[in-house]
């Protein structure tokens, strides 16, 4: 216990420099700052909410990482289920192939997802046949297209349901129930441990990206919560303080997600590691 105290204070030390900076003036940051401030000021979070349209960021950033959240919560975990409760003639193959495409890495498939996201039929612009327009370049349904469905929580169902005991089903049928009111009525309530990890696994990945964003948005309009404090930071007067004030804003919302779903995610956790 005492080595993992020892290691959750090591971790929590950037952070707790992080809020204590972001409180400090910025006359005194990297100066007279404490980790407490002797002097605590809200004018950091003022410049940064004003000069680097954080409440612009973050409201994109919350409806981009809403959306997968709610896609992958529906369409990844009913795949899943598919997957464990419904084989099919070559499932595992196709099973197989869409987690193998986890393994290649993300520079490669940036440019095949760019010029899809830009020959989009009847988006930006564009015809029937994609084109002569802009397609989802520059809009929220660019951001999020990646990652309505994440294989990775594709996989994370179906090995959840590949545990789950397959004579409910059985009996279900034998009562007269369709295949959705088994999904919907007995195994889905079952399933609230697994949706709240791929909830915080979908949110966290989209809420913290970068790079995808920094491709397909050039506006101001359409940037997330990491665009606008890596454009801040770029804009040559560094202030560290409004900085900091911004980090702190972009990480709340994990945080209050995290805390409101930390009972089932430690379940499906517990779970996982049992059944496994």
């Amino acid at each position: 216990m005492i080595f993992l105290y020892l290691l959750s204070f090591l971790v929590l030390v950037p952070f707790m420099w992080m809020i204590s900076i972001a409180f400090t003036p910025e006359e005194q940051a990297f100066g007279q700052v404490a980790l407490i401030p002797t002097d605590p000021t809200l004018g950091n979070f003022e410049t940064a909410w004003i000069d680097a349209n954080i409440f612009r960021a973050m409201t994109n950033s919350a409806i981009v990482a809403l959306t997968v959240v709610l896609s992958n919560s529906v369409i990844a975990v009913m795949a899943g289920y598919a997957f464990a409760m419904l084989p099919f003639r070559g499932s595992f193959a196709v099973f197989v192939t869409i987690i193998s495409t986890t393994a290649i890495p993300v520079s490669v498939t940036l440019i095949p997802l760019f010029l899809m996201a830009r020959g989009i039929p009847l988006a930006g612009g564009n015809d029937i046949f994609g084109q002569g327009g802009s397609g989802l370049l520059d809009t929220l349904a660019g951001v999020m297209l990646p990652y309505l469905v994440l294989p990775m929580n594709i996989f994370l169902a179906r090995q959840y349901f590949s545990m789950a005991p397959a004579e409910l089903a059985e009996a279900a049928r034998i009562d007269g129930a369709g295949e959705w009111a088994i999904f919907a009525r007995i195994y889905l309530p079952l399933a609230r441990p697994l949706i709240a990890v791929v909830a915080i696994f979908s949110f966290v990945g989209v809420w913290d990206d970068f790079l995808w964003p920094l491709v397909v948005t050039n506006s101001a309009e359409a940037q997330t919560v990491q665009l606008a404090l890596a454009r801040f930071l770029a804009t040559g007067n560094i202030q560290y303080g409004p900085l900091m004030a911004g980090a702190v804003l972009a990480t709340i919302p994990v945080v209050i997600l995290f805390l409101f779903n930390q009972r089932a995610f430690v379940s499906g956790l517990a779970d996982g590691s049992v059944k496994g």
